[in-house]
């Protein structure tokens, strides 16, 4: 059973959000509240899976709050899924540096919704998804460009990087593959062994971590 928190200052939306994913059998609700640092507390009794954070908030952003539960996290800590209102509202940014593993629409439909969190509890983020596609895109254009440090290239084959490399570019593991003539199989085994070496929890944080390390550039 995947354990989830909502976490949004209007209670109606945190409603219809409880009523749509405890509709699915391998869903549930195990808390809820309305502001940042209730969140905090809330994750760190409650230990969910995937935790649904609103990122505009009057009692403390959502920014600030995944910073803090994820810092906080004993063992594996909990996926976050940015729900927000505007695809490219700047704190998300801010929230994918804080450790967010993927992002949705208020408005998106109930069972993307369902499946957002499901594959978040799977460890996969949403890389493949068009609304982090153009937020990654985004994000890269808004940070200042750096070269690949040997630190980080160190860390990887030539064979992982270009994995990672390409991956950046929105890819599905299918269409790696197709890129570089292998199987699916041989690249989900190389993306895992580097998201392991770079300490990354998904495929969301990897690219971030590509980013932030020069191996990808804008």
């Amino acid at each position: 059973m995947i354990r989830v928190i909502l976490v949004d200052d209007q209670s109606v939306v945190r409603a219809g959000f409880r009523v749509i994913l405890e509709l699915a059998d391998d869903i549930e609700v195990v808390g809820e509240c309305g502001d940042g640092p209730a969140a905090v507390a809330l994750a760190g009794r409650l230990e969910p899976d995937v935790i649904c954070m609103d990122v505009r908030m009057p009692g403390g952003d959502g920014l600030s709050a995944t910073r803090e539960i994820l810092a906080r996290a004993s063992g594996t800590p909990p996926a976050v899924l940015v729900v927000t209102t505007f695809d490219l509202d700047e704190y998300v940014f801010g929230a994918l540096e804080a450790g967010a593993s993927g992002f949705v629409l208020k408005d998106t439909d109930p069972d993307d919704l369902v499946e957002a969190v499901r594959r978040l509890a799977d460890g996969y983020g949403l890389v493949d998804q068009a609304i982090t596609r153009r937020v990654i895109t985004e994000f890269a254009r808004r940070r200042p460009p750096r070269s690949a440090g040997a630190q980080a290239l160190d860390l990887l084959t030539a064979r992982e990087i270009d994995i990672v490399r390409l991956l950046a570019q929105g890819m599905s593991n299918a269409e790696i593959a197709r890129e570089l003539f292998i199987e699916t199989s041989t690249v989900k085994s190389h993306l895992g062994r580097a998201m392991t070496k770079i300490g990354a929890r998904d495929r969301l944080q990897t690219v971030v971590w590509a980013y932030q390390n020069g191996v990808v550039r804008p």
